[in-house]
């Protein structure tokens, strides 16, 4: 069965749906295709028993590690991808993230356009998203050249309270830049923030921004419960046909245009399941790149503790500071970034630490919790392969000692801030949430598998959305880097076809 499509985009996350709203008002006839289903406002989406101790929400899939031994990944398959669990911190990447930079393990590679060239479509992915932040209080933050486009989240008191010990220690505390209508948050969802879902239309995630956006165009559609198995390309290199299945009935698409947006280890290994004769090592891979550099950045929780304050956050991620994050390491090497996690619960720690719940409600309650972030380098040897159809992710973890020296930066803070007793945990490798690399992009098709408007070197009509496209990691959320770029990439698209 073939349906009737001009450009066809596969997955409905941060890359597609941004896509999507990009390429709408062409008129071209859009297919979205989404591997999942729209999540249903359950009870499962504020429990959180069932998303922390149970897994609902996880997928009931398999891949391989390094040693080949397999493990369930904390990757979403959904309307809306993963930005429907995400924290909705919408950072830039700090100007300097864009040249090379030296850390303790290695180097982290220049980008092949500079931070001046990007910063228009940062500016427009604000916009797009209604991002609510504060450009002045942060001294990393970057050239801005407009300003955001709501006001930074208030902090809870207890943030507030926070603020002030930080500032008192020393340090520079900033408003993370949030994608979210607090109010109707805090009315509908009324839980923490990361890793609960939104089935409220509270969080600006790519479901409720990008793709609504896109919807509204009577020339787009969405089809759900599609898994792509194989791009095909004909004798020129024009990807010909994709081929899918959708409730047990194999289906085809034959566009002129394909954006490929499934995440950057589900899009490698597409290209790589797509191989044929003529490509024997997939698809986009003349440069023999693609799966490789896979990044997903090197994270630790730590909770700060004191007996005597209470923390009643409901929604505490509000703060962050970057004072260690051009510098301030070993050989003053930059760090990364510290930036509060979603409030911790009893029932949360104790299925994350095995603690009774009475001792896990008693931390809870005292606690104020962070997410400590390191950049993760490039590796060719870090990379995504597909064996028997198995999806085997290898990721060699790198430049740990930075993220080392980052946690005890960040605790001898905690401590000089007021609170005795700091935890930490390393976050483990079951959880690519911030994976990209693996297709980068730059302007040499024998090192990169796409160019700078993210369309493969090899396939004139594929472009590549997600995060796949990233050359470095940074050290902060990636979200809105992949929606800025996708929205650059969408531009360019338009142009081609106005000049066809």
């Amino acid at each position: 069965m073939s349906l009737p499509a001009d450009i066809v985009i596969i997955g409905s996350g941060m890359g597609g749906a941004t896509m999507a709203a990009a390429l709408a008002p062409s008129g071209r006839r859009i297919v979205i295709l989404e591997r999942g289903e729209a999540l249903a406002d359950t009870p499962a989406a504020r429990d959180d028993m069932a998303i922390f101790r149970d897994g609902v929400f996880r997928p009931e899939e398999q891949w391989l590690d390094g040693q080949g031994q397999p493990f369930n990944p904390g990757n979403y398959y959904c309307v809306g991808g993963n930005s429907k669990f995400y924290g909705a911190v919408l950072l830039r990447y700090r100007a300097e993230d864009f040249a090379e930079m030296r850390h303790l393990g290695g180097i982290s590679p220049a980008w092949p356009v500079t931070y001046a060239e990007f910063e228009p479509w940062y500016q427009a992915a604000e916009e797009m998203f209604q991002v609510a932040g504060d450009a002045g209080e942060d001294p990393t933050e970057p050239r801005h050249s407009g300003a955001y486009p709501r006001p930074p989240v208030a902090d809870e008191p207890s943030i507030a309270q926070l603020r002030g010990y930080l500032q008192k220690a020393g340090i520079t505390p900033s408003s993370l830049p949030l994608g979210v209508d607090i109010e109707a948050w805090l009315e509908r969802a009324k839980t923490p923030w990361d890793a609960f879902p939104d089935t409220t239309g509270a969080k600006k995630d790519a479901q409720t921004v990008p793709l609504q956006k896109a919807l509204f165009h009577p020339n787009v559609s969405l089809e759900t419960g599609c898994l792509v198995e194989r791009l095909e390309a004909d004798a020129d290199g024009r990807i010909s046909r994709v081929l899918y299945t959708q409730g047990g009935t194999a289906r085809t698409l034959e566009p002129q245009l394909v954006v490929l947006a499934a995440g950057a280890v589900n899009s490698a290994a597409l290209l790589l399941r797509s191989r044929n004769d003529a490509r024997s090592d997939g698809l986009a891979n003349s440069s023999g790149q693609v799966g490789r550099n896979f990044m997903n950045h090197n994270c630790s929780a730590v909770l700060a503790l004191h007996p005597f304050r209470q923390n009643t956050a409901v929604y505490q991620k509000t703060l962050q500071f970057n004072d260690f994050y051009l510098s301030g390491g070993p050989e003053n090497a930059p760090l990364g970034n510290v930036q509060l996690l979603g409030k911790i619960s009893a029932n949360i720690l104790a299925s994350q630490s095995g603690l009774p719940r009475w001792m896990a409600g008693v931390i809870a309650r005292r606690s104020v919790d962070w997410y400590v972030m390191s950049e993760d380098l490039p590796d060719p040897e870090s990379r995504v392969t597909v064996e028997n159809g198995q999806i085997r992710l290898d990721w060699k973890r790198s430049n740990w000692r930075t993220h080392e020296a980052l946690v005890k930066r960040a605790k001898a803070v905690f401590r000089k801030a007021g609170y005795p007793i700091v935890l930490s945990r390393a976050f483990d490798r079951r959880t690519p949430s911030h994976q990209c690399g693996t297709a980068r992009f730059g302007a040499d098709p024998r090192q990169n598998v796409l160019d700078l408007y993210c369309r493969s070197h090899d396939h004139k009509n594929l472009y590549v959305t997600d995060a796949s496209f990233l050359p470095s990691s940074a050290a902060v959320n990636p979200a809105l880097t992949i929606a800025a770029q996708a929205l650059r990439a969408g531009a360019h698209i338009k142009e081609r076809m106005q000049a066809a």
